[in-house]
């Protein structure tokens, strides 16, 4: 695992330990990691929603859905 040293706001340090502090999250880092998880699923999501509504618009899609199944799944 690697370690990443990011200076934030401290309004989000803030909320980072309010999040430890209820419990939320075992430590600041697991905090961080449920964040970027949640970004990750986040952004599957809307690509999904991307392809969907391009079907929509009639554009025709070339791809592999297991292929981004996979790229979101690790």
């Amino acid at each position: 695992m690697t370690t990443i040293s990011v200076p934030i706001p401290s309004f989000l340090e803030e909320f980072i330990d309010s999040m430890v502090e209820s419990g939320s999250a075992a430590n600041k880092a697991d905090v961080v990691r449920k964040a970027l998880i949640h970004y990750r699923e986040e952004e599957a999501v809307n690509s999904i929603l991307r392809g969907q509504q391009e079907i929509r618009d009639g554009k025709i899609l070339t791809g592999d859905l297991d292929e981004l199944a996979k790229k979101y799944s690790k």
